[in-house]
């Protein structure tokens, strides 16, 4: 293995990267003569770019406008340099959208041109599987468990979940959860599931066992494909290789797709999050005092269930004193102060823990001394999660407790990094390999200063093509110029006046129109102002949170043809809609996020101490990359074509509104207002 301060040798290894690749886009090359695709000189120019970066080591931060063919570009290279090195490629993406893409279209793709051009065949083995988190994968070490204690683990009801788990298990070729149709209820699954040491090695045969099989074939994989949220999350677990160069395995190399979610991601992940019902169903597993079940019930004794029950009894009393005194007038709060309550948890959950773990040394090396070992192991974390986030002693983190679920019964005490660009400088730029990121949306105009600055990647170099898409006759934008601004006085008057502006708007085109929010509470309410006038033109209409899972939404809105979507933050990006099912994108205000989220505010306040203008510097860069993101959905193809309606007038009369201006894809924008908007948008069937 080559250690972290040894420069990596690229004449050890004969590597021909850029001159394959360069071969493979260039006009007349391999893909456009062995595949017949177009010949795309953005997609020509990225890929090389890309080439160069991995056989150098560098890394490298790329945009790319809608339709260069991004994937492409950096997976062909990714596999030549992974097979010519002996090395892995963790690919990393956001959205499962285009981890499905990557995986159904884009990698067949690269294997076909690969098995057709001779001086590629070399490349036509390669190798790739996914990773996901453990929890998701089924052991049949725990499946034979379950089934030998289920009368101890499950009341009667459940041991027909059971049943069917066992007759999936013996046709699933993969053994992860997603497979299963109805979802397996949670707490059968939790006792089955590969997310514990009982899933090792020396007990699980490698043969039988799903999460076994599939880390087998990750140690053979020449591309590993990842989400953000478990890629930093291992990042944030310390899971990465000693004392040696890469990212999450030896010497490997990343591509980040979809960089622009990966500040907040990262965010999100590299802080603790200590949840009320976590802690519950973690404790009932042990033993649950009403049912009377539990892996206790198995191989406990009384002083066992009573320590658990305490325990219990414990926790409610701790998170029932958070959710009265900080959380009965709103859902979240910003904690300021060290030992802002009793840590009256603590010493039970210590106890506890002892129990186990002598309960654990009386065990014979197997499965259920592991689960005891395991059980000890998360008890432990909560344990040091409360106390961290009881005391405060890192200045360095933000610290909140908020209510979550749809009663708001869930307290949840959260850490987040301040900045995480020290971070991701040191996880991603600082490990002696290559990382690239990019996206269709980094940039503010020409400018990366802002993306450079949230991941820590200041003296990284980057490189920017615009979309080969025709969007000066393929678009046309309307902003609307009466739209009164955000504000709580005439909220009313907004919701009224937005009601009767979209309700024309959507009507205008004869294909589907996308309505993008940035809150619930204002789509709900438009919705139950406007939903009837959808019904009476016979325009199927679309909720988010209402209408079924995100996925299921695009679905049926696709077939549909000219339906009606309303969506919140999730469908600002990753969504794809190809054709005429998608005509028009509606932006019902300027993305500018909740200034009084506990992590928006203490980055504020950040920026402030050190004499900086959060607005500038944070809000506004943050919102027009979503405003990117979201006016992106409407043109996917070349083909595509349609309308973006902008509801925000802002966009007119503040002078930041520039900024937002100068990132339209189309300049030629036309505006209206209520007296007008009949001869605007009259010509609209000429699209």
């Amino acid at each position: 293995m080559i250690s972290l301060n040894e420069t990596y040798d690229q004449n050890k290894v004969p590597n021909f990267v850029p001159d394959l690749t360069e071969n493979t886009f260039c006009a007349n090359g391999w893909l456009q003569n062995t595949l017949d695709l177009e010949h795309r000189p953005e997609q020509e120019q990225m890929a090389i770019a890309i080439a160069q970066a991995f056989t150098t080591d560098s890394s490298l931060i790329f945009e790319a406008g809608t339709g260069v063919g991004k994937s492409i570009a950096y997976l062909i290279p990714a596999i030549i340099h992974a097979i010519n090195t002996n090395r892995q490629c963790i690919i990393s993406t956001n959205t499962i959208a285009l981890q499905e893409q990557i995986q159904k279209k884009d990698l067949p793709l690269c294997k076909q041109l690969f098995q057709k051009q001779s001086d590629l065949l070399k490349y036509k083995d390669f190798k790739t599987a996914l990773l996901i988190g453990r929890s998701n994968y089924l052991c049949s070490t725990r499946l034979s468990q379950a089934v030998e204690s289920k009368l101890d683990l499950f009341p009667t009801p459940e041991h027909q979940e059971l049943d069917r788990i066992i007759k999936w298990s013996q046709y699933t070729q993969s053994g992860i959860i997603n497979e299963l149709n109805p979802m397996p209820n949670t707490t059968v699954w939790e006792w089955v599931n590969a997310d514990t040491s009982a899933c090792n090695r020396r007990h699980c045969n490698p043969n039988l066992c799903f999460f076994q099989k599939a880390r087998s074939r990750l140690q053979n994989a020449h591309i590993i494909i990842i989400n953000h949220s478990l890629l930093f999350s291992l990042i944030g677990a310390g899971l990465v290789p000693n004392n040696e160069r890469g990212i999450l395995y030896p010497n490997d190399f990343i591509v980040i797709d979809e960089a622009q979610t990966a500040p907040n991601i990262a965010t999100d992940q590299l802080g603790n999050r200590i949840s009320s019902l976590g802690l519950d169903r973690l404790l009932k597993r042990l033993y649950n005092p009403r049912r009377k079940k539990g892996f206790l019930s198995c191989y406990g004794s009384i002083s066992h269930y009573e320590a658990v029950k305490k325990t219990i009894h414990q926790s409610n009393k701790f998170f029932s004193y958070i959710r009265h005194n900080f959380l009965d007038q709103q859902d979240i709060i910003r904690i300021y102060h060290e030992n802002w309550c009793e840590p009256i948890l603590i010493p039970h959950l210590q106890k506890l823990i002892d129990c186990l773990a002598k309960l654990a040394n009386k065990q014979e090396d197997g499965p259920i001394k592991n689960e005891l070992t395991t059980f000890c192991t998360r008890l432990t974390g909560y344990k040091i999660g409360i106390n961290q986030c009881i005391s405060i002693e890192n200045e360095d983190l933000v610290y909140w407790v908020e209510s979550t679920g749809h009663n708001k019964r869930n307290v949840v005490l959260r850490t987040s990094p301040l900045n995480v660009a020290s971070h991701l400088n040191q996880s991603l730029f600082g490990r002696g390999v290559s990382a690239l990121l990019t996206s269709a949306t980094i940039a503010q105009g020409s400018n990366m200063d802002s993306f450079k600055e949230k991941v820590g990647a200041l003296g990284v170099e980057t490189e920017q093509v615009n979309s080969p898409f025709d969007f000066e006759n393929n678009i046309r934008i309307f902003i609307a110029s009466d739209v009164p601004p955000p504000s709580g006085k005439s909220a009313k008057l907004d919701i009224a006046f937005l009601s009767d502006v979209i309700s024309y708007c959507t009507l205008q085109v004869q294909g589907g129109s996308l309505v993008l929010f940035t809150n619930y509470t204002d789509m709900r309410l438009i919705a139950k102002t406007i939903e009837q006038q959808f019904n009476e033109k016979k325009r199927a209409f679309f909720m988010q949170g209402r209408d079924g899972s995100p996925s299921d939404l695009v679905l049926n809105f696709s077939r549909i043809g000219n339906g009606i979507l309303f969506g919140t933050d999730s469908f600002w990006a990753g969504v794809d809609i190809p054709g005429s099912s998608l005509s028009q994108v509606i932006i019902t205000r300027l993305p500018f996020e909740n200034p009084s989220h506990p992590v928006s505010e203490a980055k504020k306040d950040w920026v402030s101490a050190r004499g900086g203008n959060p607005f500038s510097e944070i809000t506004l860069p943050d919102a027009i990359i979503k405003f990117r993101q979201g006016i992106g959905r409407l043109v996917r193809k070349k083909t595509d074509c349609g309308t973006i309606t902008i509801l925000d007038s802002r966009l007119l009369n503040r002078e930041y509104g520039k900024q937002f201006l100068s990132v339209l894809p189309n300049h030629n924008f036309e505006t209206f207002n209520r007296y007008n908007r009949k001869s605007v948008f009259s010509p609209l069937e000429n699209l």
